[in-house]
């Protein structure tokens, strides 16, 4: 059973980041799907647990505190991993493991000589580990809301063409609120296929320094399809 479990992870695992060719990212993320995975089997025996993988679309961008400013938007993937230990039938709690793709679109850079370029998108990758109450209040409906965690992983920006590491520039740890809404259907005994939207807002600062101002916060709209098991 074990074995059986984590082949079958790998191979999805291994055709997902096969098209990210992210090296770096797919170390950290087979680390926490391992994690996630020991936890998982030792509730495989119980009913009232359950575990799925998922991948998403992005619409990520970025606000500023005490200002109407707010970013262009930019489109941008997830990939992840979730288990769910059901305490009844109508709530649970749930703990995903995501590797998290944020960002914006339109933004300018300043380099050490003040040259200013602008029309740039900036890509911020996290793994982002929410922990949730999911409210099951249908046969198929639920809601998932909690806070999260980000662990800032890269940061560069980009003309389309080339790109510049800015990592130093933005805070290591993000942190905020996540809820979502999701609908699942059984397409097996043991098995069923869902469709969340979800959304992330940031509460902490991410610019570092004074570089990009200051009270900068990510904020990410997802529309995900995933397996349960």
């Amino acid at each position: 059973m074990v074995s059986t479990f984590f082949w079958y992870n790998s191979q999805i695992l291994n055709l997902i980041f096969a098209a990210f060719k992210f090296t770096t990212m797919k170390k950290i993320f087979l680390t926490l799907i391992t994690v996630l995975g020991f936890y998982s089997i030792s509730f495989a025996q119980q009913s009232n647990f359950e575990w799925g993988v998922n991948v998403g679309l992005n619409d990520a961008y970025i606000t500023q505190n005490n200002s109407d400013f707010s970013s262009s938007d930019i489109a941008r993937l997830n990939v992840g991993v979730s288990g769910e230990y059901y305490f009844n039938d109508a709530w649970g709690l749930k703990v995903k493991a995501i590797y998290d793709q944020k960002g914006w679109g339109n933004g300018y850079y300043i380099d050490a000589n003040g040259n200013e370029t602008d029309g740039l998108d900036y890509h911020l990758n996290y793994i982002t580990v929410p922990v949730l109450a999911a409210w099951h209040f249908d046969r198929n409906w639920y809601i998932n809301f909690g806070p999260y965690i980000g662990f800032l992983t890269s940061a560069k920006v980009t003309d389309g063409t080339n790109s510049l590491d800015v990592k130093d520039n933005f805070t290591s740890v993000d942190g905020g609120f996540s809820a979502g809404l999701g609908y699942k259907f059984q397409v097996s005994k043991n098995a069923s296929i869902f469709l969340e939207v979800n959304g992330e807002s940031g509460v902490a600062n991410i610019a570092q320094g004074t570089t990009y101002g200051s009270g900068f916060r990510t904020e990410t709209g997802s529309f995900n399809v995933g397996l349960n098991f």
